[in-house]
């Protein structure tokens, strides 16, 4: 084949950025699916369904910030619910996983190496200083009673500090 030729077969099998757009949008679609599926009945500490916190931390992240999007969405499906982490790597890449796996606290993990295995991974920090933020939004903390509020802010003014290095 002509290097003419074989100049066209490779720009025809590169993604332009519509059907990457696409691809990004079915992406975020698909952890939108699999997140409301799998926390469909759990409720949050408020009493409210669980499925608006996945929801609020992927809001405060970019509009075009996808994988983080993504992230948000499905950050606690593997914590919380039946999903593995090998249910999530067939329908995502590698990085999408391993930020997901990043933010998943299991019981034998010390706080500390928890938020430090969180700041390694970049993909995995966003999602976590958003899921933070949400956590200690003035409006959601509100409906807590005082002892879980005083509970709640020690522990993620503790989380920041570790996931900033401190």
């Amino acid at each position: 084949m002509s290097s003419e030729g074989m100049g066209r077969m490779r720009s025809s099998h590169q993604p332009n950025v519509r059907e990457y757009e696409m691809a990004t949008a079915e992406s975020v679609d698909r952890a939108i699916a699999i997140a409301t599926q799998a926390h469909r009945g759990q409720t949050d500490k408020s009493g409210e369904p669980y499925i608006g916190h996945p929801e609020r931390v992927a809001d405060r992240l970019a509009e075009d910030d996808h994988d983080g999007r993504v992230v948000a969405w499905l950050h606690d499906v593997v914590e919380d619910t039946d999903v593995t982490a090998d249910d999530l790597a067939a329908d995502f890449d590698a990085a999408i996983v391993a930020a997901v796996v990043a933010l998943t606290r299991v019981e034998k993990d010390e706080p500390d190496d928890y938020y430090r295995r969180v700041r390694a991974d970049p993909l995995a920090l966003r999602v976590k200083f958003a899921d933070i933020a949400d956590n200690t939004d003035p409006a959601r903390v509100a409906r807590l009673d005082d002892r879980t509020r005083t509970r709640l802010a020690g522990k993620y003014d503790h989380a920041l500090e570790v996931l900033r290095g401190g």
